[in-house]
């Protein structure tokens, strides 16, 4: 990172009332600085080297659905962290994805300046592109500490968003992944 962004971080903690030059927060542009850079790394990442061609042909015609992906991102407007989980479901079409891409596929869009909204379409897109699905689905449930330590100062409230194509927009499909995704009584437990 340029000295030039810290120096900024520096302006930005004296504005606050702060001394950066007090021991505890000697390192903290810098570091600051280095958790920007992880919590955004979504931005260098390349989806199709993510990707990275690991696709198989598979006569598999049966819904796959990975669930409880847990995520973390920041909301574009407050630059607080917004978290929770994704899941992930869709209808193979003679093509199935190596599963753990699935949550990379999360990860990489979380990891940007986000809206939740956005994201859940992101996810599902690159999906239905990237296998030509008979169609995909994506519910992402999540907790914005824009709402919970600031403004309404609603603690426990969540965001539910969803993307559904294909033949998720079929009700006895959209049931069907409804259902998969809200059964916490699975090999889990």
């Amino acid at each position: 990172m340029k000295s030039g962004h810290e120096d900024a971080i520096k302006k930005f903690l004296i504005d606050l009332g702060e001394d950066p030059e007090r021991e505890g927060l000697l390192k903290t542009p810098k570091r600051f600085l280095e958790s920007f850079a992880e919590l955004t790394s979504g931005y260098k990442d390349n989806i199709d080297e993510i990707l990275n061609n690991a696709f198989f042909e598979e006569s598999y015609s049966e819904m796959v659905v990975v669930r409880d992906i847990e995520f973390y991102s920041l909301c574009e407007h407050h630059l607080l962290p917004f978290y929770g989980r994704c899941h992930v479901g869709y209808l193979p079409n003679k093509k199935i994805i190596g599963l753990s891409k699935i949550p990379r596929i999360v990860d990489v869009f979380a990891r940007r300046l986000q809206v939740q909204e956005r994201l859940t379409n992101q996810i599902g897109e690159t999906l239905l592109k990237s296998l030509s699905a008979l169609g995909v689905g994506v519910v992402m449930e999540a907790t914005h500490l824009c709402m919970t330590m600031r403004g309404v100062q609603k603690q426990n409230s969540f965001a539910t968003t969803s993307y559904m194509n294909g033949v998720f927009l079929e009700a006895k499909t959209r049931q069907e992944f409804l259902s998969i995704i809200h059964n916490r009584s699975s090999i889990r437990g």
